[in-house]
Formats: structure tokens, sequence, C-alpha cells
């Protein structure tokens, strides 16, 4: 598949609350990168993930009246989220097959993908939490699951950084994202005395070595970015969440340096997906889906 110039923000929606929240996110962030914001409502019935539900008891033409009310909403509140940035291009699909697959394939060409945290009712809860765990495994390009509470504007993007190419990746974003907010980055390391190979102060100034090298050029690529450097022992995951709880985002690798090209989702990514309560990305890329194609976070 050939790079897409100008990929699009790819939002899942379904109707609830929640994901309109992720919706709106999606919008701002679209327009801050002045890049197109497409949208896309499944009505497939996770069939082919044993959701317990035969097809036959949907009323699909009912789903599909919903979806394309719930797509129009969705257009209306991203183009009303986003008029103070810039103009909005917006595209939707109904699609009438299983929200994972669908994603996951159109997630070949987008620059992000981004959905709730959960959707609507006790049935959609379930179906947009599993969509979420499993498109932060499984997506050809970065994921952000987006909760329905409000981050701080002011805060910071925090970045997990270990010095495995996912965590290359994670940091690209993270000042992409730092830099179009117009706020600090906040890169974190941290090392484990269990691990330990050396004195408390020699793995500390690895750590610190560890973290300059992994962001050298970023400072000169965005010089407007102030970053604050953590290198502390510490479990990460632990310590990208304590820090990440003031953060507007926080931004980690699909796996760590014991990962690769294919793994699902790392324990820290894990960890710091279900725990979080900001914005969180999973920087998720075409090598890691394995197909082989490749392509750039930054655009507009």
């Amino acid at each position: 598949m050939p790079v897409i110039s100008n990929p699009p923000f790819l939002v899942g929606v379904d109707g609830s609350p929640i994901a309109l929240a992720a919706l709106r996110w999606a919008a701002v962030d679209a327009a801050r990168h002045n890049l197109p914001l497409h949208l896309i409502y499944a009505i497939g019935a996770l069939g082919d993930y044993e959701s317990g539900f035969e097809l036959a008891q949907f009323d699909f033409d009912s789903y599909r009246r919903g979806g394309l009310g719930a797509l129009e909403t969705a257009r209306a509140a991203a183009l009303s989220e986003a008029a103070p940035i810039a103009e909005l291009e917006i595209t939707t699909e109904l699609v009438d097959a299983p929200p994972i697959p669908v994603l996951r394939d159109r997630s070949k060409a987008a620059r992000l993908l981004v959905l709730g945290t959960h959707g609507l009712g006790a049935v959609n809860r379930k179906l947009l939490g599993s969509v979420s765990t499993a498109l932060a495994r499984h997506a050809a390009c970065p994921v952000a699951v987006i909760p329905e509470t409000v981050a701080p504007p002011d805060g910071p993007v925090v970045v997990g950084v270990d010095g495995s190419r996912s965590s290359v990746h994670a940091v690209e974003i993270a000042f992409d994202e730092a830099a179009f907010r117009g706020v600090e980055l906040v890169a974190v390391h941290t090392w484990s005395g269990f691990l330990r190979f050396g004195s408390s102060d020699q793995m500390q100034v690895e750590g610190e070595e560890l973290l300059s090298r992994s962001i050298a050029g970023f400072g000169e690529k965005y010089p407007e970015v102030p970053v604050h450097r953590i290198v502390a022992e510490d479990r990460p995951a632990e310590r990208i969440l304590m820090i990440g709880d003031k953060a507007q985002l926080i931004v980690v690798g699909s796996h760590g340096r014991g990962g690769f090209a294919g793994m699902t989702l790392g324990s820290v990514g894990q960890s710091v997906l279900h725990a979080a309560e900001v914005p969180v990305i999973i920087a998720r890329s075409a090598s890691d889906h394995g197909t082989g194609e490749t392509g750039a976070h930054r655009g507009g």
C-alpha cells in the first residue's frame, strides 16, 4: 500500500456519550494538524468474536438508521469543536460488518485511530471496550483511547522511554503532540533494582544516557518544546501513571525492549491503557501489524 500524503484521523462512532467525547478530542487534534477526519459506524454485532448473540437477533434496519443518525450527530459535533481552530474536512462511513476487522483494516491508511473507552449500555460497554482493547493490540497505526473525563488543558504530554524501536516511535508522536498543543514534554525512563547489574549510581547514569540518546535530535526538530527528563528506579507503568495523572496526554510504545514485530501489546502499555484517566496513545505502526508498510506520524 502506498504512503498516503494526507492520512485521516479515523474515529469509531457508536452514538454513546463516551464515543462522542473521543470524537471531540479527535476533531481538535485533527484540526491542529490540518488533517481530515473519517468517521466510521460499524453495525456488525461481533459476529466473529463470540459475542454470544446470533446475528438474526439484531434489527439491522434499525441499526442502520441509528448509525446514520449517530454519524450525523458526530459530524456536527466535530465541526463545532474544530471551528475555533480550523475548517475540518470530514467523511463518514456506515459499514455492515463487525467493528474490529473494519477499523483494523482502515487503520492501514490512517494517521491515528481514535476510540472511546466504553460504549453505551451493558452490551455495548463490553462491545466498545473490547474494540478499544483489540485495536490497541492489532491496529496498523497509533491508537488513541479517550476517556469521557476532560484532561487538564494545560497539562504536559508524558512519554514512556525504554530505548526500544517502539519507544522511539512513541517519542516522535509525543514531541509532535506537545508541539501542536504548545505544552511541555515529560520524558520518563525507569530502571529496576531487581535487574540491577551495577550500583544504583551506575544504573542511574546509564538510564540518563539512554534517555538522552532516545530523545536526541527531536530537540532540534521541535525547538519550541520544553523537555523535562525523569530517570528513576521504579516500575515503568506506575511511574508513568503517577506523572501522567496531571497530564493531558500519555504516549507509550506498543511493546518494549523484549518485544518483536507483530507482538500485540506490552505489559507497560496494557497497564497504562487500562489504568490511566487521561487520553493515551499507543504508538503502533504498520510494521507492528506485520504488513511491512511504513508511514510517518507528522502531517499538515
